[in-house]
């Protein structure tokens, strides 16, 4: 007669058997593939700036050993997003007022320059994708939420990047804001910020469609609030445990 043999169950044995079924795979990709899940969530503000990081709170989310984390947070802290501190341990990296300031000039110029070079080269083509884009702004912001008037910003500044024919510019203009977007999440709570951005929207794309450079150019450097006024309207928005202190304000 056949023996039964019992199995007690393990209520770990389906974690275990999931990191180890992880761990199989290449370290190295495994670990890049939390960079890239983390860098996301930090970068769109989904993990604020000074969210602590801790390797086994993200091993057990991940599935995994606490190396491949580890080596994704190192990745992250080499690319200034994460802080990792002695004795403190890990954080999001928050960026000082002064960086943020910084970052929000360069935006400013790069997105003038590019509404100028939009300007020059504006076609029959353009102008009509700008006015599509004007549309989507105001569907959103009549029908939609913060949210969904942030996607239809991003994708009116997209069509400007595009419709300056210049490549490198684009490119430097989206690394910049990836940068700095997760200090921007309140740039459209109200209704007051959304109808100021599409006044300016509107602005920005006809002084394009008309082919005027000069008015383009200052009509985006206006919308963008990287001057004294607009940055402190931004600053005055933003908590101050967002930023960091150590690096020294004047």
């Amino acid at each position: 007669m056949p023996m039964e043999h019992n199995t007690a169950l393990d209520p770990n044995s389906d974690l275990d058997n999931g990191v180890a079924a992880e761990e199989a795979r290449p370290r190295g990709g495994r670990a890049t593939e939390i960079r890239t899940a983390l860098q996301e969530e930090i970068e769109t503000g989904k993990l604020p700036p000074g969210s602590p990081l801790d390797e086994r709170a993200l091993a057990a989310r991940f599935q995994v050993s606490r190396t491949p984390v580890r080596e994704a947070l190192q990745q992250l802290a080499a690319r200034d997003l994460v802080r990792i501190a002695p004795r403190q341990g890990m954080s999001v990296a928050r960026l000082s007022i002064s960086q943020v300031r910084a970052i929000m000039e360069t935006i400013g110029e790069l997105e003038g320059m590019c509404a100028k070079l939009a300007a020059r080269r504006v076609d029959d083509e353009l102008r009509a994708q700008l006015d599509v884009a004007l549309q989507h702004c105001q569907d959103a912001a009549i029908q939609g939420g913060t949210e969904e008037y942030a996607q239809a910003n991003a994708a009116f500044h997209e069509v400007i990047y595009v419709g300056s024919r210049n490549p490198y510019l684009a490119d430097l203009i989206r690394t910049a804001r990836r940068q700095i977007y997760r200090y921007r999440l309140r740039d459209f709570v109200t209704k007051a910020q959304i109808n100021k951005s599409m006044q300016d929207h509107l602005k920005v794309a006809r002084a394009i469609q008309e082919g005027d450079e000069l008015a383009a150019t200052q009509q985006m450097m206006l919308h963008v609030p990287s001057g004294s006024t607009g940055f402190s309207e931004f600053l005055a928005r933003m908590p101050m445990s967002l930023f960091d202190t150590e690096a020294g304000e004047t």
